[in-house]
């Protein structure tokens, strides 16, 4: 298994990806476009795992803010991730998210959120983020979903207020 950096020849199956693991929904394939077209994207933080020249997996972590009354900290959301569904249940997504991790405290990010599955993140560092004083408001989540991890000892003391994710996200 190689996990690298997204190149545009991958373009194409990272679509396929999303799409598929989505069952056959364009919007996360979508997605990925838009946020690549934007000012948010991060190239290097767009990762895709790569097994027998086959590309299986992406996920890509792009900018976003937290909003704490006139101040804007920059902050790193993780959406989305994808594996193909014949290599599910294979540990990939898991790379795909330690890469991911690493590279964002490799850039000096201090934060990272995301919308996802309770039972899953967590063994990432991912805690709920409501818990840290940070709220949610462009999407109604339930708190165990809405969570954040800390990249550097002290960041989450140091912000808080609300995640605002790109106008990306929503067009």
């Amino acid at each position: 298994m190689i996990i690298r950096t997204e190149e545009k020849k991958d373009y194409e199956a990272v679509y396929s990806i999303h799409y598929h693991a989505f069952g056959g929904r364009e919007d996360e394939s979508t997605l990925v476009e838009r946020i690549r077209a934007s000012s948010h994207f991060v190239p290097e933080l767009s990762i895709v795992a790569e097994q027998d020249g086959r590309v299986v997996g992406h996920i890509l972590l792009s900018e976003a803010v937290v909003v704490e009354n006139d101040l804007a900290h920059k902050v790193i959301v993780l959406a989305p991730i994808a594996v193909i569904p014949d290599q599910q249940k294979r540990k990939i997504g898991s790379m795909l998210v330690e890469e991911g991790l690493s590279r964002c405290r490799e850039l000096g990010a201090g934060l990272v959120f995301l919308i996802g599955h309770p039972s899953y993140y967590p063994r990432f560092g991912f805690k709920p983020a409501r818990a840290f004083q940070f709220e949610l408001l462009q999407f109604k989540v339930p708190d165990e979903v809405f969570m954040v991890c800390e990249l550097a000892a002290g960041e989450l003391e140091k912000v808080n207020g609300e995640l605002q994710y790109p106008e990306t996200f929503f067009t």
